[in-house]
């Protein structure tokens, strides 16, 4: 008969390996899933992280190598499974499947993140990998001394934009409403730089170019010749193999700070769950949360 784990931790991203440290040291038999086919965090695609205590000034890929030591030290390992569905088999036993296996479980942590939103206009998957991109420090470097334009208002877009300043010869950030939703401190710092464009109250209406972006169609008809285009107007969370289980909003898992969602035993953490800020100190919260929620849920067996 196949063993009943106590848990299984869904994502390796800074919940998920906040989850798997607590869990070790709380001495619970688990294991961790991630999706080979995706980005483990998105703080791969960080160029700077200095908000997170004591690491400032610190690259989020540097960021990801720490949480990978820090698992190495506790010998947890992770098994490269993507996860296609859950099952309730009763009220306490979870059965994950995933595309080779399926585990059985008495709790389940879904910490598996959120992907880029795209922006929904006719042609944007045509240019994407020809011009068009949702991650600039991973694509800036393809146009040093060339013109790009970023949409977004938020953190990401205006982190953007200053990533693609110290590489690009122009960069236009394009802002849908009349101001920047980004810290302050983003805000005065992309204010301060000379190659940098903001215009707001505009959208993109559409691309063109031939075998690859060449000019951005405005929604003021103005025509912006770029060589570049980064999407950053937010995420969408990665709940579809969930989503038809527990309470969801939106796409993201109904959960207060304790994690819990509406199903005893199945817990949202991270940039998955409903909650005021997605930062990865947060994220790393709600995966320590988590095992305190689900500790004592456990000691109801």
């Amino acid at each position: 008969m196949e063993s009943l784990l106590d848990l299984i931790i869904i994502g390796k991203g800074p919940a998920g390996v906040t989850a798997a440290i607590y869990a070790k040291r709380a001495g619970l038999n688990f294991i961790v899933l991630k999706n080979p086919y995706e980005v483990d965090s998105q703080i791969l695609n960080t160029y700077d992280i200095d908000n997170y205590t004591g690491f400032f000034k610190l690259s989020g890929s540097d960021l990801y190598n720490n949480f990978n030591e820090h698992l190495k030290y506790f010998n947890i390992d992770v098994i490269n499974e993507k996860v296609i569905d859950i099952k309730i088999e009763d009220d306490k036993v979870k059965n994950v499947i995933t595309k080779k296996k399926s585990y059985k479980s008495k709790t389940v942590i879904v910490a598996t993140g959120a992907k880029p939103k795209k922006l929904g206009i006719d042609n944007e998957d045509k240019y994407v990998g020809m011009g068009l991109s949702y991650c600039a420090t991973c694509d800036g470097a393809f146009y040093k001394d060339k013109t790009v334009a970023v949409i977004g208002s938020g953190n990401v877009a205006v982190e953007d934009s200053i990533f693609l300043s110290r590489i690009c010869k122009k960069v236009y950030l394009i802002i849908r409403k009349d101001k920047m939703k980004a810290d302050k401190i983003l805000q005065e710092e992309i204010l301060k730089l000379s190659n940098v464009e903001i215009l707001f109250n505009t959208s993109v209406k559409n691309i063109q170019g031939e075998n690859k972006i060449e000019k951005l169609v405005l929604s003021n008809d103005m025509v912006l010749d770029v060589d570049g285009f980064f999407v950053a107007i937010g995420n969408i969370p990665n709940t579809e193999f969930i989503s038809n289980i527990v309470e969801t909003k939106n796409g993201y898992i109904v959960a207060g700070e304790d994690c819990e969602s509406s199903v005893k035993g199945i817990y949202g953490c991270g940039d998955v769950r409903t909650k005021q800020l997605y930062q990865v100190i947060t994220a790393c919260s709600d995966g320590a949360n988590s095992i305190t929620s689900l500790s004592r849920y456990l000691s109801t067996f």
